[in-house]
């Protein structure tokens, strides 16, 4: 399987070389050559796998440069620190099937694909002799996610930047509460938005780039898309081994548009009418419903809100979505790339009917996410956090008669106790991994958001050694 860049600046490259790449060197983000399709013999004979087995089929049709053996082993090990056997278990709430993402070790979404890529960054660097500095920006929990993917590990120093005071409390101290030599935390004095600029400007800088052996963490890597792939096909399974072979329909809240681009990469590799439609769902900050709704594709203030890790405006992975609406071709993505650095918007509404066809979208208000975490509580006792929320407040307001929904639940409703409690009275039981953390030193930089401070950090506290391959 060959690696392109949607801007077409350079050369097609394998699977581990896009991992280590992260961000396409000419500035864009890279995407399999074709996408492999599943026909619907090989889609019914996954049936009874496992969720481990089931990853190792899917990857693997990605993957032709680890050893199959190898990339289980990685697999099977990703997984385990998991405390669910099923990994993503699908709990049915009324009308409605929860899809829990957060059983992984900081109680969200980000582990599933950051567990795999911890673990085959390591593979990677033992088998080259490398080394790597991670650099990434977080909006809440990426950054905990990819800390715990990597903290220890003898060839990996990590970086992280999230906005000062702008994640609830329990993200802040997952992140800075971890003190491992090869751990650096930085707080950054302005918005999400404001951190991934300075990282994606960085990696753009290719000799800094180089020099330092940067490696992405955030879901511009590909790896992290091709993680996510998988539970997708699992519920897709797990709804059609309990109901019916009935096309489907996904509830997504999301601000960075990767998890929902998963969803669409998901929807193009199975037969066609698995899944029905992708519903995307925002908070305040709904750049990316403006997009589906009117091709507004365009930048404003970043709104604070209860569900911060959405709390965006440039959302990271909108290029590789742009990229097969402009129908593959890198030159007019790239042009319109351009254009949106320069001006901060897009109009796209000529393609609108093409952006209907795969995605619709809503956008939750605070007063939406608090009703619908107490209403939810009421009616089927279940708690529900803030960014599910979302997803499950778009989801009932586009849901069909007959066809089965999956919302994604993308945290543990214990990382926002806050607003939970505003909602129902109580905030929810905190596990005790998230309990004992009030009890941890912490360790964190803050710094103003600033590119030459970044970087000047970055070179004094970087791990040296080999490049690798």
């Amino acid at each position: 399987m060959q690696y392109i860049s949607t801007r077409g600046g350079i050369p097609a490259i394998s699977f581990t070389q896009a991992v280590m790449m992260g961000l396409a060197e000419d500035g864009g983000l890279l995407l399999p050559r074709t996408i492999p399709r599943i026909d619907a013999e090989t889609y019914s004979s996954w049936q009874d796998l496992s969720y481990t087995e089931l990853a190792f089929e899917i990857m693997s049709r990605f993957i032709d440069d680890i050893p199959a053996s190898d990339l289980r082993e990685l697999i099977n090990r990703s997984y385990a620190s998991f405390d669910c056997e099923d990994v993503v278990p699908l709990i049915h709430q009324g009308p409605l099937h929860i899809m829990e993402l957060f059983h992984g070790p900081t109680f969200a979404f980000k582990d599933i694909a950051l567990q795999f890529l911890g673990n085959l960054f390591e593979y990677l660097l033992e088998r080259d002799q490398g080394v790597m500095n991670i650099l990434g920006a977080t909006s809440g929990d990426t950054g905990s996610a990819a800390i715990y993917g990597v903290r220890g590990k003898e060839r990996i120093n990590i970086f992280i930047l999230h906005p000062h005071q702008r994640v609830s409390p329990i993200q802040e101290k997952q992140m800075t509460t971890v003190t491992d030599d090869n751990v650096f935390n930085i707080a950054i004095s302005g918005t999400f938005d404001d951190g991934q600029a300075i990282v994606k400007s960085i990696f753009n800088d290719i000799d800094f780039k180089n020099r330092f052996n940067l490696g992405a963490i955030n879901s511009i890597n590909w790896a992290r898309i091709l993680a996510q792939v998988v539970y997708y096909v699992h519920s897709c399974l797990h709804v059609r081994r309990h109901e019916s072979d009935k096309s489907l329909d996904f509830a997504v809240p999301t601000g960075n548009f990767g998890d929902i681009f998963a969803g669409f990469i998901a929807k193009r590799m199975l037969p066609g009418g698995t899944i029905h439609k992708l519903i995307l769902a925002t908070n305040s900050n709904d750049i990316l419903t403006r997009f589906v709704n009117k091709g507004d594709y365009s930048l404003s203030q970043v709104t604070p809100t209860s569900s911060p890790s959405m709390d965006i405006q440039a959302a990271s992975n909108f290029e590789r979505y742009l990229y097969y609406l402009l129908d593959q071709e890198p030159d007019r993505t790239r042009e319109a790339m351009d254009q949106f650095a320069q001006t901060g918007q897009l109009d796209l509404s000529d393609s609108l009917d093409q952006i209907k066809r795969d995605f619709v979208a809503g956008t939750a208000t605070e007063e939406d996410v608090i009703q619908t975490i107490s209403d939810f509580y009421q009616q089927q006792g279940y708690v529900l956090d803030p960014h599910t929320a979302v997803g499950v407040f778009v989801g009932q307001a586009n849901k069909k008669e007959g066809v089965p929904m999956i919302c994604l639940a993308t945290a543990h409703p214990a990382k926002f106790g806050d607003t939970v409690h505003t909602a129902i009275g109580r905030e929810p039981e905190l596990p005790k991994a998230l309990r004992d953390l009030a009890d941890l030193d912490s360790r964190c930089e803050l710094m103003a958001a600033d590119r030459g401070l970044i970087q000047d950090f970055i070179s004094n506290h970087a791990r040296h050694g080999l490049q690798p391959i």
